[in-house]
């Protein structure tokens, strides 16, 4: 059945330009929302209309810098002491996803702590997309809704009418992302081992698997600095394939990402709206998320199942 109680869709102040786009597909405005700092940076938002009673979602990606996570907790516990009903927190792009286990002593496991800083703000919902390792749903103790990436992509991709297309993952621990991708093309996959030195500095890569003369796309979660993926694309031409492009749905980009890829053997860099471009590049095509999105809280609204929204293979 239906729910009754209203809805009102906010933005954190990072990502005003995404939730402008869901809120438009979803057939709202975006509530009333300031953010006020002290002179000292400290931040305090305030909703600027009734939540009472009302399903709330509040939109941020909790890219760097770490005030875009604090502020999304204070909305959420703005939202809880102004007696919303329901609260969903939308964060497109979960930052600190990658940090998701103990791969050496004496490390954090970050996206835990996040989760649990969620659950003590009194968070009901996660809504996110194409998380780092789909087992960080298992750090929180309510329903996330994990929206696929394949659902702006393949369309794209299919669009190209690429032949011999073959599906590349920038390493091995992506081949399961990798190998979902290719089932909706029915392609081959093939698999690029890196050894890196220390963090985005790779020592050494190969490619395991057949490329020649093949229409090759990389497909990653997210991109950083862009070495993984500019170094994966100068062997995989190397080995005589015809064209290399990449897929990846949060664009980080930072350090000189944007100089590896303009320099880069790709021909383009396809990447969803999540994190906002702060520059231009010819060659980064963006693709929107935000009508998946907008259809995602509606189907949540109404109780409704979201797999629908899954391309099917």
């Amino acid at each position: 059945m239906a729910s009754f109680n209203p809805v009102k869709i906010f933005a954190g102040s990072q990502s005003t330009y995404l939730a402008e786009k869901i809120a438009h597909y979803y057939g709202k405005d975006l509530g009333g929302y300031t953010l006020r700092r002290f002179s000292d940076g400290e931040l305090s938002p305030s909703f600027e209309e009734s939540v009472r009673g009302c399903d709330v979602f509040i939109i941020q990606s909790t890219f760097p810098p770490s005030d875009n996570l604090m502020e999304l907790l204070l909305m959420v516990d703005a939202a809880r002491r102004a007696s919303a009903h329901y609260v969903t927190v939308v964060i497109p792009y979960f930052g600190y996803a990658r940090q998701d286990r103990k791969d050496k002593p004496r490390v954090a496991i970050a996206a835990k702590v996040v989760a649990n800083m969620l659950a003590s703000v009194h968070a009901d919902r996660l809504m996110t997309i194409d998380l780092h390792a789909g087992q960080i749903q298992g750090f929180f103790d309510f329903p996330v809704d994990h929206l696929e990436g394949t659902s702006v992509f393949v369309p794209y991709i299919r669009s190209l009418q690429l032949d011999n297309l073959v599906i590349a993952s920038p390493d091995v621990g992506g081949a399961a992302r990798a190998r979902t991708f290719a089932k909706h093309f029915n392609a081959e996959i093939v698999l690029c081992d890196k050894h890196r030195k220390r963090a985005n500095e790779i020592a050494s890569m190969q490619v395991i698997g057949d490329v020649e003369g093949a229409n090759v796309v990389l497909i990653d979660d997210l991109i950083d600095t862009g070495g993984t993926l500019c170094k994966a694309a100068q062997i995989i031409m190397e080995k005589g394939a015809k064209s290399v492009r990449a897929v990846c749905t949060h664009p980080v980009m930072s350090g000189k990402a944007h100089e590896n890829i303009a320099n880069s053997m790709l021909d383009e860099l396809v990447v969803s709206d999540t994190i906002p471009m702060r520059e231009t590049n010819p060659k980064i095509k963006v693709l929107s998320v935000a009508e998946l999105f907008a259809k995602a809280i509606g189907r949540i609204r109404d109780h409704e199942s979201i797999s629908s929204l899954f391309i099917k293979y």
